[in-house]
């Protein structure tokens, strides 16, 4: 590991983000592909659909799944297992060929979610300790058979999502202590925001939930090209408060949190399950399967818009449309969603993919 480290930094210090070789060919003609992982009968698959329903990809998974991420480069796509995760997948979602299986470390767990860097060279993983879910980040090489280049502390425990910008890292430490699926910790809870340096683990900033809100757990985010970061928590105490769900952050100033009106707010059920921004950047969906809804939330003006039922609905990804979103289900259900019209549309799927209970996190590719 300590070969594999210096290379890394010697790599990071001279610039060489080298591409991966052997990348596919554009041969300008394409279609959507929506990939994301789903379950049924305690089987599990990386499920790949087409824009006219069908079923492209049906690839077993050794457990239940989580997040999928693409790779820059090449036609794959990995998938992380549900935390307390135990594999990474990583599978060519063209021909349905499996490319690595990932075990992790003895005394670790995988914690759902993993990045690419822009050039394909480099795959990153959120990780806990398993004895006490300090957290960490992993960065694996690409090119090395996913060999751990390096490990850096994210500077709190429980991490989830993290987003890879402009070479620095930003984690969601969710501060939760776990042991399996069981909460060890929500007296006192030190959920945060941590911004590493890629190349040295370095942090750069760190921003933690104001005291009087510490249960909310930071979970899932993104970001966009205005630099707001927009943020999807999870509520941890008694189910009567009344908290707000969602926030914002810009580099160098304190959290914004953001609430729906409360009806609403207390229709999401203290639970968001994922987060995501339209084409332009500027509109957030935050599914909340709990409560059967997604919110929808103006970036810029920083207010809740309006919000769409969505039975069991998790997965969201954005299509080339402004405003517009494709949201999953639960129960099987695929629908597209614009905020802006006011339209929700369920789309079609065959009955491979219906029966499947689709789970918290989808990517668009094309094939």
């Amino acid at each position: 590991m300590e070969t594999n480290r210096r290379r890394f930094m010697g790599l990071m210090a001279a610039g060489l983000m080298l591409p991966v070789t052997g990348v596919l060919a554009n041969t300008g003609r394409s279609r959507p592909l929506l990939i994301s992982a789903a379950s049924h009968a305690n089987r599990h698959w990386l499920l790949g659909t087409d824009d006219t329903g069908a079923t492209r990809l049906h690839y077993p998974l050794p457990s239940r799944a989580h997040h999928v991420e693409l790779h820059p480069r090449q036609p794959w796509v990995a998938v992380a297992a549900r935390r307390p995760g135990d594999y990474i997948e990583v599978v060519d979602y063209q021909n349905g060929h499996q490319i690595a299986r990932i075990p992790v470390d003895p005394g670790y767990l995988f914690n759902g979610h993993v990045v690419f860097s822009d050039d394909g060279r480099w795959l990153v993983s959120t990780e806990e300790r398993a004895s006490d879910s300090a957290g960490q980040v992993v960065i694996r090489d690409v090119e090395q058979s996913f060999a751990i280049a390096e490990r850096y502390s994210t500077g709190g425990i429980g991490p989830h999502e993290l987003l890879l910008h402009n070479n620095e890292l930003i984690i969601a430490n969710g501060g939760i202590h776990t042991h399996g699926r069981e909460k060890l910790n929500l007296d006192s809870m030190e959920p945060s925001l941590a911004y590493l340096d890629f190349a040295s683990g370095r942090l750069n900033e760190q921003v933690f939930m104001p005291a009087e809100h510490f249960q909310l757990s930071i979970r899932h985010m993104d970001l966009n090209p205005d630099g707001i970061l927009a943020i999807a928590m999870q509520y941890q105490g008694d189910s009567g408060d009344h908290k707000p769900l969602v926030a914002l952050h810009r580099r160098g100033q304190p959290l914004q949190l953001l609430a729906a009106p409360e009806a609403i707010n207390r229709q999401m059920k203290q639970y968001c399950g994922s987060i995501r921004l339209d084409s332009s950047g500027q509109i957030a969906a935050v599914s909340s399967p709990r409560g059967h809804v997604v919110t929808f939330w103006d970036l810029p003006r920083a207010r809740f818009l309006t919000m769409m039922h969505c039975r069991d609905g998790c997965g969201l990804s954005a299509t080339g449309q402004p405003g517009e979103f494709l949201a999953s289900s639960g129960l099987g259900h695929l629908y597209r969603m614009n905020p802006r019209t006011h339209e929700r549309e369920r789309l079609p799927l065959d009955p491979a993919a219906a029966r499947l209970h689709w789970d918290h996190h989808m990517k668009l590719a094309s094939v």
